[in-house]
């Protein structure tokens, strides 16, 4: 089984916790066939709770950065948290995913475009989802985890000098595992 820690910020009232425990009642968590256990830390929006939101952001290594598609504010400050994460990991490249919650209301205020595009600026993917009716609850989480195993395996298979890097098991393990996923892609297309 493989831990994940993920962290999970958002400005306050956009659904984080409702999102994390609609998740983790019932089930186990299995992504493309692979057992995992995810450690998730939720980072309220909340001023008074910075210093551990700092924390969180330290410890972190990978993060799903949760907006309401109904507050145009909880979508503003996702450009601020990300600058914070890329700061304090002191890298550009961190896994991450843009999700917005609350689909299932009709007064959107953002508008798919803007996710969509900032999610692209990003080089990042776009989830949607709505924690009320569990309409694609799983799917910023898995799409996360399937992030990590990327960036994993690009992490492997990058020398400071540009050639080739892992070979080993792990590295097999893990092409496979993306191998898997490209196929299932195909599959739903």
């Amino acid at each position: 089984m493989t831990l994940r820690k993920l962290v999970m910020v958002g400005a306050g009232d956009v659904g984080e916790a409702a999102l994390t425990i609609q998740l983790i009642q019932n089930h186990f968590v299995v992504i493309d066939g692979e057992t995992c256990l995810l450690d998730i830390l939720y980072i309220t929006g909340q001023e008074e709770y910075s210093a551990m939101r700092d924390q969180y952001k330290r410890t972190g290594k990978d993060f799903l950065c949760v907006f309401a598609i109904n507050n145009n504010k909880s979508f503003a400050v996702i450009n601020l948290y990300r600058e914070q994460i890329k700061q304090v990991k002191d890298s550009e490249d961190v896994p991450m995913v843009l999700g917005g919650n609350k689909c299932d209301l009709s007064t959107r205020i953002v508008e798919r475009k803007q996710a969509h595009e900032l999610a692209k600026s990003y080089g990042i993917p776009l989830t949607g989802n709505s924690t009320k009716t569990r309409r694609l609850l799983k799917m910023p989480f898995y799409t996360l985890v399937r992030e990590i195993c990327k960036y994993q395996m690009k992490k492997l298979n990058r020398n400071n000098d540009g050639t080739q890097g892992c070979t080993g098991l792990p590295c097999m393990v893990i092409q496979q595992m993306l191998l898997k996923l490209q196929l299932q892609k195909r599959a739903t297309v």
